[in-house]
């Protein structure tokens, strides 16, 4: 009970608390899940991409 009475203390206890908390979670979530759909998607479409086939069709100069 008492890692729940500290953590309440920590992050929920004022309202710009909670909503910072919240706020901040919801951002790191974010971005974790939109690298790691990045990187599936990728993986699931190696060698189909404009950025796999790109040298086949564009010349450098």
């Amino acid at each position: 009970m008492s890692a729940v009475r500290t953590f309440y203390n920590a992050f929920f206890r004022t309202n710009w608390q909670m909503l910072g908390f919240v706020f901040t979670s919801a951002f790191a979530f974010e971005m974790l899940y939109d690298t790691t759909m990045n990187k599936v998607w990728d993986n699931l479409n190696r060698g189909r991409q404009w950025k796999d086939i790109r040298s086949r069709y564009v010349r450098e100069e």
